[in-house]
């Protein structure tokens, strides 16, 4: 009982001692301005987000619509590319063949060879030609742009090979009759011992 007094004691001298300000302490009082200040920074996010969001969602089909175009321009780029090594083909083809088939170095029974080695040349470049018209003004094949790009890309690439391999060809050709030539010269030169 003792230190229940002296225990009472001394919280009777702390309340006596303690600052009067610290002893009326009571109930917190709210500020509703504060509350209705936090409210309106609250719906003001809220705005901010939902107008964030309208942005993000305009920059995502901005950028669909930017790729679509960046589609566009490389299959006008691979077709262009391929109309020019078509057109280099065919130049080749129409120039070199004559010259080589009109060589008095090139055997009669060369010339149907020489003309169908350049011929399935040709032949697969319309077939890729057609190919590629298929491509670019039918629906019924499914293919977005860019995998329609891939694809022209492709046929770009093919059609070089065609150019390469054409030039070659016209390169061994001139070759053997530039060979036969010298050796017609040999053949055929006067000697003067």
């Amino acid at each position: 009982m003792k230190s229940k007094i002296k225990l009472l004691v001394v919280a009777l001298a702390f309340t006596f001692l303690m600052p009067t300000g610290a002893a009326c302490q009571g109930m917190p009082v709210y500020d509703n301005t504060n509350f209705i200040s936090f409210a309106k920074s609250l719906i003001e996010s809220a705005k901010q987000t939902s107008q964030l969001l309208k942005t993000v969602k305009f920059l995502k089909t901005q950028k669909e619509n930017i790729e679509k175009v960046n589609n566009v321009i490389k299959q006008l780029k691979a077709v262009r590319d391929i109309a020019r090594n078509n057109q280099k083909l065919f130049d080749i083809v129409q120039d070199d063949l004559r010259e080589i088939l009109n060589s008095p170095y090139i055997k009669p029974e060369e010339v149907n060879r020489v003309s169908e080695s350049f011929n399935s040349i040709i032949d697969s470049s319309l077939e890729g030609l057609n190919y590629i018209d298929q491509i670019l003004s039918s629906n019924s094949l499914k293919m977005t742009d860019a995998e329609r790009a891939e694809v022209l890309k492709g046929m770009e690439v093919q059609s070089k090979e065609m150019v390469a391999e054409i030039e070659a060809k016209t390169k061994r050709y001139r070759e053997i009759i530039s060979f036969r030539e010298m050796q017609d010269k040999i053949n055929n030169r006067e000697t003067n011992y």
